[in-house]
């Protein structure tokens, strides 16, 4: 196993290019996409400022902040959303995952998917110890994901940010390696 490709039974989790700008902006550049995230919704100009950012996340060496993907459904080649996998502290092997799908593709478990195989990659190629995953308590669908993986309930942050004006609140999950090697025994 390598960063890249990471190919499933339906989705490939490949590299970020400079190509991909239209259709990652096409989904992040929503209202709803935005709806549960820090930031505004991205314009392609935007988009096309952070993929050399993401581009850099290819994993590697110290500089490396994670490894960005781009989720594409392998049955048609379109591009579904995109994900990471955050180092933290790195002495202490520990990293986040996260991650954005279109929602003309919701319901149908690219999420779902796409993270497994990021702590995958996390675990096996990365070398982590501990993984976690945050997300906003009204994104009910994303910490359902995340219980979907074996992922633990760790917090409940009640009002713990102002997101687009708002008190939020905020769930936090997380597995260690022991436990996702446990639960692929178990399948």
């Amino acid at each position: 196993m390598s960063f890249f490709p990471i190919e499933t039974d339906r989705v490939i989790l490949r590299a970020v290019v400079p190509e991909d700008a239209k259709a990652i902006a096409a989904y992040q550049g929503r209202e709803d996409v935005a709806q549960y995230v820090s930031w505004q919704p991205r314009t392609r100009q935007r988009v096309e400022e952070l993929i050399s950012r993401w581009i850099a996340m290819n994993g590697e060496g110290e500089a490396s902040e994670g490894v960005q993907y781009v989720v594409v459904d392998k049955s048609s080649g379109e591009i579904v959303g995109d994900c990471m996998l955050m180092y933290g502290d790195r002495e202490a092997r520990q990293g986040e995952i996260g991650y954005l799908i279109d929602p003309r593709f919701h319901g149908r478990g690219f999420a779902t998917e796409a993270a497994r195989a990021m702590l995958g990659v996390g675990f096996e190629v990365a070398g982590m110890h501990r993984i976690s995953a945050r997300c906003d308590g009204r994104n009910t669908a994303s910490w359902r994901v995340m219980e979907k993986l074996g992922m633990r309930r760790e917090a409940h942050f009640r009002d713990h940010a102002i997101i687009k004006g708002e008190w939020g609140d905020e769930m936090v999950y997380a597995i260690c390696e022991d436990e996702w090697r446990s639960s692929l025994e178990n399948q």
